[in-house]
């Protein structure tokens, strides 16, 4: 737990790696939808 443990944050700062528990970026939160509205096409009569 200090570091020298390659899997702890504090090992991986001393380390200068990135891994499952360090990673490069923030995951990117979806909002489950698409932002724009689906064009609604009218059929001919």
């Amino acid at each position: 737990m200090g570091k020298g443990d390659m899997k702890s944050r504090k090992g991986k700062l001393s380390a200068g790696t990135f891994g499952k528990r360090r990673p490069h970026k923030p995951p990117v939160k979806s909002t489950g939808t698409n932002t724009k509205p689906a064009a609604k096409a009218d059929a001919p009569k």
